[in-house]
Parts: structure tokens; sequence; C-alpha cells
């Protein structure tokens, strides 16, 4: 083991930056004022205008919209699945291409099969990730199916039906951030193929990257107050 003390290092260096950056997103103060909170308080500004319409027509080819976008991740998460088993399948192949490099690059394959198996569990995680939030998405179109007339809109129950279609709205929301924070993450993993070197710098860009959009991007900007 004390052969690999870097390699376990910046593994330990990617899951801590990604455990760490999703739990300041979802469960800080600092994570209340990021871009995916702010768009939160625009579905239940979406579900309570939904009780002034009549017709709902668009706002079911909205949500049909936020479903095949998520439906796509989830496809997206079963092909990167087959082909990281195709890459652990081809270790022998793999490794004879790394050591025509000029650069002394090949791991042992023990190792190599270690960096496959990650990279499959990210994707299956990812695939879970997103397939549950098609499904709250399914639901929510059911409860936005349910919704109450307009007429119905000043009422006690109308405001619970508000509330229970934006909390799961909000639940589907997160889960889709979630698959594709894996996916985000899945890059940054794909510098540990080059070296742990190149891993910590590849998660280092991730989370910059991702921190940026989530709070100084023009669209975080846009969705101020």
């Amino acid at each position: 083991m004390g052969a690999y003390w870097v390699d376990i290092a910046a593994v330990a260096f990617f899951v801590v930056e990604w455990l760490a950056y999703g739990f300041t997103l979802e469960h800080t103060a600092y994570g209340r004022d990021s871009l995916s909170a702010r768009m939160n308080a625009y579905r239940e500004v979406w579900v309570r205008n939904m009780l002034d319409r009549e017709a709902r027509m668009v706002d079911m080819q909205i949500m049909a919209s936020l479903q095949n976008g998520t439906a796509f991740f989830a496809s997206t998460s079963l092909i990167a699945i087959g082909g990281a088993l195709a890459l652990l399948r081809a270790t022998n192949d793999a490794l004879a291409v790394l050591r025509e490099l000029p650069v002394d690059l090949t791991p042992s394959p023990a190792l190599w099969e270690i960096k496959c198996v990650g990279l499959i569990l990210i994707f299956i995680y990812a695939f879970f990730k997103f397939a549950w939030s098609y499904r709250l998405f399914n639901y929510v179109a059911i409860l936005l199916g349910a919704m109450p007339p307009s007429s119905q809109r000043d009422t006690a129950e109308a405001e619970a039906h508000v509330m229970r279609t934006t909390r799961l709205f909000e639940a589907a929301g997160r889960h889709f951030n979630r698959g594709q924070r894996a996916f985000f993450f899945a890059l940054g993993y794909l510098g540990w193929f080059v070296s742990p070197w190149v891993l910590l710098i590849t998660t280092a860009l991730v989370v910059i990257v991702t921190w940026r959009r989530q709070f100084a991007s023009n669209a975080w900007r846009a969705m101020g107050n």
C-alpha cells in the first residue's frame, strides 16, 4: 500500500471534495443562495400561477420537456456504464497503448481495474439519481393534473396541494442535480487514468467550475433579487 499512497490521497481528496461540495450546496445557509436554490423559488411561483389558469396545456408541455431531458441523461448513464465495462475488459490492450507513450504512465493491471470499477460506480450512481428524478417528475406531472381549478385557488386544499407539488418538484430537481454533479466529477475522475497528481488538479478544476456556475455565473446574477 505504501507504493500507492499518492493514489490513495488523490482518491480521498476526490471523495471529500465531492461530498463537501454537495453538503455545502444542499445543507448550509451558503448553499441557499445558489442558482439551484433560486430556481426552487420559481418552481413554487410556477405552481401557484397554475391556479390562475384553467387551460394548463403549456404547463404540461414544459413538464414533458423536463421529463425528456432527465430520460436522456438516464440513457446516457447506461451508455457510459457500458463504455466503462468495455474499458475494464480491455485492460491488457489499454496498458499496451500506455506503454508506447514517451512518458511512463503504465499502472499495474490491478490498479487499472480499480480505476475502471470506480468509474463504473460513479455512472451507476448517476443512473440511479436520474432514474429516480424521472420517476419524481412523473409524480409531479400527476400532481399538476390534479391541481384544483382556479375557482378554488383560495381554499386550504389548494394551498396544501401547491406546497405538496412544490416540495416534490424540488426533490426531483435535487436528484437531477446530483446526477449531473456525478457526471461532472466523473470527468475529473478521468484524470486518475493519467496520474494521481492529475486527479488532484482535475478534481479542483471541477469544483471551481461547478461552484462558479452556482454562485458567480451570469445565470446566478440574472436570478438575483
